[in-house]
Order: structure tokens, then sequence, then C-alpha cells
């Protein structure tokens, strides 16, 4: 196999939050910690969890949109955690994001056709002529008619604003896209639409994707991987086609089973125990464990590896007691 366009080696971030009445006293959500995984070329990653867990904090880490505080991102052999602003500039073009609101990620003073130039704008690609013409290819590739171009992002709907961010992310050729729920605020009639317009735009331009998302039925269709996050870890990580069959992590389980399903009579499950701990004071230990049904002392007093479960080595699960 050749080496992964994204290779991701104890990814660590850390918020600061101060509490006191000079905010003397200084405490850390624990938001990432020591994340390891690898994306290939053209594939799909499929990032789920609860909300809070740390999901997009890890997205935009990747990309430098918050600073990591421990850790490598090695995107295409090279580590972009030590690169300067200047050096990572040029770099930009190639990583790119999606993000999660489509009405809050435009700029509402700006026409449509502003929007989507301004990364080749910002790079200096192309004469303003140039630079119209490829706005339009955009919009046409996303699904846009061309007389969009002189619009307002209020004129549009939530499915049409969200392909304006799209086509924004793509404006300049990226390898790596960063997914952020781009589907969460959208009907579930536009979401069939976006889910089919990534799959097209990823197999035309063999991107690459991290797609987070809290729907697991939604991952299920898209991606060639999938992980699971817990409070700021990655829990359990396998091919989408064993993950929904095979689960080993008692959360992934819940997590499958919860997921509703067009079935008359069918017992729901019980909902877990307890609430998700602050990720200012993570458990020791497993930090399910205080969640977890068969969790045992072992669970309380030693944190679980991500570690290859028996004999096949791209199912990968953290957990003392990992079994179907």
């Amino acid at each position: 196999m050749s080496d992964p366009l994204l290779r991701v080696h104890n990814l660590r971030k850390y918020f600061v939050q101060r509490s006191g009445i000079f905010k003397q006293h200084k405490s850390y959500v624990h938001a990432v910690e020591n994340i390891s995984f690898d994306i290939q070329r053209g594939e799909t990653l499929g990032l789920v969890g609860e909300s809070g867990c740390g999901k997009s904090t890890l997205g935009k880490t990747l990309l430098r949109l918050h600073e990591p505080d421990a850790g490598e991102i090695i995107f295409d052999g090279t580590d972009i955690r030590a690169l300067s602003r200047a050096d990572m500039r040029p770099m930009r073009k190639r990583l790119q994001m999606i993000f999660q609101d489509p009405y809050d990620s435009l700029n509402s003073r700006h026409t449509i056709g502003d929007i989507i130039e301004e990364p080749l704008l910002v790079h200096g690609i192309g004469s303003a002529r140039e630079r119209r013409v490829a706005v339009v290819e955009l919009l046409q590739k996303v699904g846009l008619p061309a007389n969009s171009i002189e619009r307002f992002p209020h004129e549009f709907s939530g499915g049409q604003r969200q392909r304006v961010g799209i086509a924004r992310a793509i404006a300049l050729n990226p390898d790596f896209v960063v997914c952020d729920e781009p589907l969460s605020a959208l009907d579930v009639s536009v979401q069939a639409q976006i889910i089919n317009l990534l799959l097209a735009l990823r197999a035309s331009m063999n991107l690459s994707l991290l797609f987070i998302s809290h729907d697991l039925s939604v991952v299920r269709h898209l991606s060639d991987r999938v992980a699971v996050m817990y409070l700021g870890e990655i829990v359990e990580l396998a091919p989408a086609a064993s993950i929904y069959t095979e689960a080993r992590h008692p959360y992934t389980q819940y997590l499958i089973a919860s997921i509703p399903k067009p079935e008359p009579g069918r017992i729901k499950p019980a909902p877990l125990v307890g609430e998700v701990p602050s990720p200012l004071h993570p458990p020791s230990g497993c930090r399910f464990h205080t969640r977890c049904p068969i969790a045992q002392d072992i669970c309380r007093a030693q944190k679980p590896e991500l570690k290859i479960i028996a004999s096949d080595s791209a199912h990968r699960a953290a957990c003392h007691f990992a079994k179907p």
C-alpha cells in the first residue's frame, strides 16, 4: 500500500479555561487527546460521536484553524504542524473545509460570485476574467445556475447555500477536505442531494475526505472507514462494512443499536446510564467506564490502547473486553 495522504500521530488539543475573581485559576478542556489515524488518497474516513466529543475540534486542528498542542500532522510527507504561517499559506490550497452551518459560513454582504472567487483572489490565481469563468464552472459543477453569481446568500435555500460552500471549498482543487457536519442543518430530502454531490466530486476530483457527523446512517453511505470518538479519544476504527455488523466497543455497539429502523415492534436500546463526563476532568482509565455496562476495575485504573482486534488488522478498538 502506498503512503497515506494524511497521517496523524498523537495529536492533542487542549483549551484553557480560567476561573476565579481575577481569572487566576487555570484548568484545561481535554478536547482532543492523543489521536492517531491515517487517510489514503481518495479515501473517506467517517468520524462519528455524540455532540461535544471533539469531532469538529479535531477537524479544525488538522487544518491548523486551531493550533495543536502536541503530535504530528503529516500531509503528503510534510509535517504541517512545523510550518510557519508563510510556509503554511501555499499548503492551504490543498487543505479545505466545508462548514456545518450554511447560514453563518457565508458572508451575507457578498454576492455568491465574490464568495466563491475569494480563495482564487487570495492565492493570486488568474485574471479577473479567468476567475469569473472559473466561478461559473464551479457553480455548474455543484448544480447551481450561472446566474447565481450576482445573487446574495439570503436568496438561497439551506441546501443551495451548502452547495455554495462546497463550491468554495473545491475552488482551489484541493486534495483533502474536512466536511464538518455539512448535512446537520439541512432537511432530510436535501441531505440526499448533498451526499450524491459529495460522492460525485470525490470520484471526479479524487478527493480525500474526513466526514464528520453524528448520524451513523449517513456516514455508512459515504465512508470507506469509520472512526468512533468519545470524549476526545478514538475508541474504535474499522472499515465501514464491518463496523456496522461487528462493532467491538460497547459505545459503538450502543450507537449502532440506536440507529432508527423501520421495524414495527422493535425494542429500542435502553439509554446509557449517566451523563457524558466533563472534558475538564475526564475519568481515569477508560473514559467510557462511567457509563459502560461491562466496566470492571481494570477499566477504571488502566487506559486501554486502540489496538488490533484478533486477526483483523483493519479493525481496532480501545477496550479491555472488546468483543462482538
